[in-house]
C-alpha cells in the first residue's frame, strides 16, 4: 500500500497538474488511462494506445479533458494501491468523518476488437460524505469542439469526425459547462458506479460494473499466478510484469515503450517525446524478461510481431525500422500540439516520433539477440524467418562500419558510437550461434570474419589507454551508460580488468546515489538539444546488474534497495529521475521495468549462490 498525505482536492474545476509519480495506470491491453491519487483520470487515449486523447489535463489544465471522482473530505489522507496481483487500481480517502474508496479498471473484453470501457466505482466504507463527479471529454487531443448533451439518463459526448462517447451512471447525471456532473450524499455501505465507453456500445451500462470488476480481477490474478518467479522482491517483480502486460497489445503482440507522450525529461524543457510505439531495440530485453518469468506466450507473441516487421522490410526491400506503431506503421511524423501548455510548461508537446527517419545500427543486435533467445527458450525460427534474418545480417556485414545516431537517438551529428558497434557484434555473434545450434545454412566464413573485425575495432578504437576506459564514440573522451551492456551481452567478461576500470569510471562520472545518467552533455559533444536530462531508470538497473556480475554483490544489493525506494507509490517507474529522485519523462516506461526484472533475477541468484542464466 502506498500513500500521499496532501490535502484532498475539493474544487473540481481548478485541479492543478498532478505530479507524474502520483499516478497509477489501468488498461485493457488496447488502451490505458492514468489515474491520479486525487481520483482524477487526467490522461487517456482512446480507443487505442496511440489514438488521440479524450483526457489530457496532465499536459494542460482540466479544460483539456479530465474525469474527476472524489469525496469532499478536506482533511483526508490519500492512498493508492492495486488490488493484489491485478491492474485494478484503488484510491482511498481516510478522514475523521469517512473512509472512501474509488476503484478504477478497464474490463478485459471477450473479443480483442471490442472497444475499451472505463469503469469507476466509489464505495463509502465508513461514515458519510458528499461526492463530486465531473467528466469533461475533449476529443482529438482537446483540438475538437466536443458537444455534451443528455441522452436519456446518460450523457453523450460528440465531436466532428471523432468517436462519440457515452457516460452511464447509477446516480443522476446532469450537464454543466460542457461536462457531465453529479454531486450527491453517500453513507456507509453506499456504492455509486460510472462507466464511459463508445456511444453505441451496448455494454456501457453502469449497472454491470460489479460483474466487470469481478471478471477483471479474476483475469489479472489468473495471469499473475502463472509467474514462476519465487525469488526476493517477488511483489516488485510481479508488479513490473503486470505493467509490461498492460502495455502489451493483445491484438498485435507488440509492447509500447510507455503509455504517454509529452511528459518531459527535464522540468520546463524541450525533451518531450511520444513513446506510444514499439521499439525494435527493446526486443531482447522483452523476450528475456517474459521467458525468465515463465510467460512464454507473451514472449512468443512479441517475437511474432518482430518477425512480421522483419518480413515487411525484407519483402519490400526496405531497411529495418527503428520503431513502429503496434499495427506495423513505420512512418510516424511529428506534430506539435501548440494549444497545450505542456506538463509544467514544458513545450513543445509532440505526437509522432521522427526517430523513424534515423539510422541506428544497434537495432540489429537487439533483434538477433531476441531471435536467438526465442529459439533457445521458446519457438524455433521458421524457414522464411531465417531467410529474412540472413538477409539482414548480410546487409550488416556491409554497413557495420557506418556512422549513426546511437542508442539514445541523439539529434546532433552522426558518429561511430561504441554501443552501435557493440550491438553489430552481437548480431553477428547470435546469428552464428543460432545457425550452428540449429544447423541452419549461413555464409559462416563471411560472418565469422565480420564478427572478428568488429571485435578488433572495438578494442582498437574505443578503448582509451590514457583514460583507461572505453569511450562513447570514436575520437571522444566521454563515457556512456550504454557501456553497461557490454558484459550483459557477453562481449567482455564482467570481471575483466579493463571492464572494471570502465565500471569505476562510470561510477565516478555518471552515477549519483545509484541513479545513472546516460551521458553528460559538454563542449566535446552534445546531443543536439537544449538543456539537460534526468538520470535514466533502465541504466540504473543495468548498473546494479553489472555490480553483481563483477562480484560486488553487497554494493549491488544496497544500490538495488535504494532504487526500489524511488518507485512511485504503486511500484511504477517512469523513464527518468530528477535530482530528488522524483519521476521525469513518459510513464510507466517498459524499458525501466524490463531492466528491473533482469537485475532482480540476476541479483537474487547471486545472493542465493545459484547458477545464473544466459540473458541479454
Amino acid at each position: 500500500m502506498a500513500e500521499h498525505e496532501r490535502k484532498s482536492q475539493i474544487d473540481t474545476g481548478d485541479e492543478p497538474q498532478n505530479p507524474i509519480e502520483n499516478h497509477g495506470i489501468i488498461g485493457d491491453m488496447r488502451s490505458a488511462a492514468l489515474v491520479a491519487d486525487t481520483g482524477s483520470i487526467d490522461f487517456c487515449c482512446w480507443p487505442d494506445f496511440d489514438s488521440p486523447t479524450l483526457f489530457s489535463a496532465l499536459l494542460d489544465t482540466p479544460d483539456a479533458g479530465i474525469f474527476q471522482l472524489a469525496p469532499i473530505l478536506a482533511d483526508a489522507r490519500r492512498q493508492q494501491l492495486y488490488l493484489p496481483e491485478t491492474n485494478v487500481l484503488m484510491t482511498r480517502w481516510i478522514a475523521r468523518d469517512a473512509v472512501v474508496e474509488v476503484t478504477d479498471l478497464m474490463p478485459i473484453a471477450s473479443d480483442i476488437d471490442d472497444l475499451p470501457r472505463l469503469v469507476r466505482r466509489i464505495h463509502v466504507r465508513h461514515g458519510t460524505t458528499r461526492v463530486r463527479m465531473l467528466c469533461r471529454v475533449r476529443h482529438d487531443y482537446s483540438r475538437a469542439e466536443t458537444d455534451v448533451q443528455m441522452a436519456g439518463e446518460d450523457v453523450l459526448f460528440t465531436a466532428r469526425e471523432q468517436p462519440p462517447m457515452r457516460l452511464s451512471a447509477t446516480t443522476q447525471l446532469s450537464v454543466d459547462s460542457g461536462a457531465a456532473v453529479a454531486e450527491f450524499e453517500m453513507k456507509q455501505g453506499d456504492i455509486a458506479e460510472f462507466m464511459l465507453g463508445a456511444a453505441g456500445d451496448e455494454k456501457v451500462k453502469a449497472s454491470q460494473c460489479d460483474g466487470d470488476l469481478k471478471n477483471t480481477v479474476s483475469f489479472w490474478q489468473h495471469w499473475s499466478r502463472h509467474s514462476n518467479y519465487r525469488g526476493r522482491w517477488r511483489e516488485t517483480v510481479n508488479r513490473s510484469a503486470l505493467a509490461l502486460k498492460l502495455l502489451t497489445s493483445r491484438k498485435h503482440g507488440g509492447i509500447i515503450a510507455a503509455a504517454t507522450f509529452g511528459l518531459p525529461e527535464e522540468e520546463g524543457g524541450e525533451r518531450n517525446w511520444d513513446y506510444r510505439y514499439t521499439w525494435i531495440r527493446d526486443a531482447s530485453f522483452t523476450v528475456y524478461a517474459f521467458m525468465r518469468l515463465g510467460y512464454s506466450e507473451e514472449a512468443n507473441s512479441f517475437m511474432h510481431w518482430v518477425r512480421e516487421r522483419m518480413g515487411d522490410c525484407c519483402e519490400d526491400a526496405n531497411k529495418l525500422g527503428i520503431l513502429y506503431s503496434l499495427a506495423g506503421r513505420e512512418e510516424l511524423p511529428e506534430e506539435n500540439l501548440t494549444h497545450l501548455a505542456g506538463y509544467g510548461g514544458a513545450t513543445p508537446v509532440r505526437i509522432g516520433n521522427e526517430a523513424y527517419k534515423q539510422t541506428q545500427l544497434d537495432i540489429y543486435g537487439e533483434l538477433l539477440d531476441a531471435v536467438y533467445l526465442a529459439n533457445k527458450y521458446g519457438e524455433a525460427i521458421s524457414h522464411e524467418g531465417w531467410k529474412h534474418a540472413t538477409r539482414l545480417v548480410n546487409e550488416l556485414c556491409d554497413n557495420w562500419n557506418s556512422k549513426d545516431v546511437g542508442i539514445w537517438e541523439m539529434r546532433g551529428d552522426d558518429q561511430h558510437f561504441l554501443h552501435s558497434r557493440l550491438m553489430c557484434w552481437v548480431a553477428l555473434d547470435r546469428a552464428l550461434r543460432l545457425s550452428l545450434k540449429r544447423s541452419l545454412p549461413a555464409p559462416f566464413e563471411k560472418w565469422d570474419k565480420t564478427r572478428q573485425a568488429i571485435h578488433d575495432d572495438i578494442w582498437d578504437n574505443f578503448w582509451d589507454p590514457e583514460l583507461e576506459h572505453f569511450v562513447q564514440h570514436k575520437g571522444s573522451k566521454n563515457l556512456d551508460a550504454s557501456m553497461l551492456l557490454m558484459p550483459l551481452v557477453r562481449f567482455v567478461g564482467a570481471s575483466d580488468p579493463k571492464w572494471l576500470k570502465t565500471l569505476d569510471a562510470i561510477e565516478r562520472t555518471l552515477v549519483r546515489d545509484g541513479m545513472v545518467f546516460r551521458y553528460r552533455n559538454d563542449d566535446d559533444y552534445g546531443d543536439g538539444l537544449d538543456g539537460e536530462e534526468g538520470a535514466f531508470v533502465a541504466c540504473s538497473f543495468w548498473y546494479v546488474e553489472c555490480l553483481a556480475r563483477a562480484g560486488r554483490v553487497a554494493q549491488a544489493h544496497l544500490e538495488f534497495e535504494q532504487l526500489l525506494r524511488y518507485a512511485n507509490p504503486v511500484g511504477l517507474y517512469a523513464e527518468e529521475f530528477d535530482a530528488h529522485g522524483h519521476h521525469l519523462g513518459n510513464t510507466p516506461q517498459a524499458l525501466s521495468h524490463l531492466a528491473l526484472i533482469s537485475a532482480a533475477s540476476f541479483l537474487d541468484r547471486k545472493l542465493e549462490g545459484g547458477q545464473t542464466l544466459w540473458q541479454p
